[in-house]
């Protein structure tokens, strides 16, 4: 395992900026998460033109890509659209050398039927190309259930997870615990959660997630692959997210 560090942490500044930012913070691998809301490279840029993605890319710091996250956005998920956008996102993973591809699960209260159909397409598509499709561990899709998402993974070939323990810990099934889900987990996105409505990102040290558990949980099943530090910029932090980032990085490197 090795420590990453996601866009998202520096999602204010132009991509270039945040990329050093990350080099200066020593950092050697990053989490693309590319949204179409985002000010970074949005996934209608890639869909347009694959090697211009690439290029603008390799023009920061030579930080090495362990993962794409993408966001496409309010466009149906089984559209035309969507395919060519994750068929491009696809492309750019290969050139970049990424393995994996973060993607949203469907909403709560969809088909679960219907989802399985949608993510066999896609991952059957990735794999093609020696990649690995994982939706995200969130409060807001299928995936809040750690049942679901186990079950997403065994009825489709292929699929993984991307652990977000805050979306457990903060989430609906808060309750309970998510041990289930570590054999399918192919990346990690890590920051320090509290069960109190508003806590969803606090401090470190101030929440519930237990990194040294998280970490021997993912060592048992042989997880070799990135732990992303995702400290969002975006939320009313009463916080300074570099601070916050830093000593994050130092706390997981600690444990390796």
């Amino acid at each position: 395992m090795y420590v990453a560090c996601s866009t998202l942490c520096f999602s204010k500044e132009p991509l270039k900026v945040a990329l050093r930012h990350m080099a200066d913070l020593e950092f050697h691998k990053v989490d693309l998460e590319l949204t179409e809301s985002g000010s970074h490279i949005k996934p209608s840029e890639i869909a347009e033109n694959v090697d211009a993605a690439v290029t603008h890319l390799r023009q920061g710091p030579s930080l090495a890509p362990s993962a794409i996250g993408l966001d496409f956005g309010d466009i149906d998920p089984l559209g035309p659209v969507y395919r060519k956008r994750f068929e491009a996102a696809c492309r750019l993973a290969k050139q970049t050398a990424v393995a994996v591809i973060t993607i949203p699960a469907a909403p709560l209260n969809s088909s679960i039927d219907d989802e399985i159909k949608r993510l066999a397409e896609l991952s059957a598509f990735a794999m093609r190309d020696g990649l690995v499709v994982a939706v995200e561990t969130h409060s807001e899709t299928l995936t809040a259930d750690p049942g679901t998402a186990v079950a997403l993974c065994k009825a489709v070939n292929g699929l993984g997870l991307t652990l977000d323990p805050s979306h457990y810990i903060a989430g609906p099934h808060g309750s309970h615990n998510f041990d289930e889900v570590y054999p399918y987990v192919q990346n990690v996105h890590l920051r320090d959660t509290g069960r109190k409505p508003g806590d969803f990102q606090v401090r470190v040290g101030q929440g519930e997630i237990e990194y040294g558990r998280v970490v021997s949980s993912l060592e048992r099943v042989g997880y070799d692959r990135a732990l992303t530090v995702c400290i969002l910029d975006k939320l009313d932090n009463p916080f300074d997210v570099e601070v916050e980032v830093r000593k994050l990085k130092l706390l997981l490197e600690s444990l390796l």
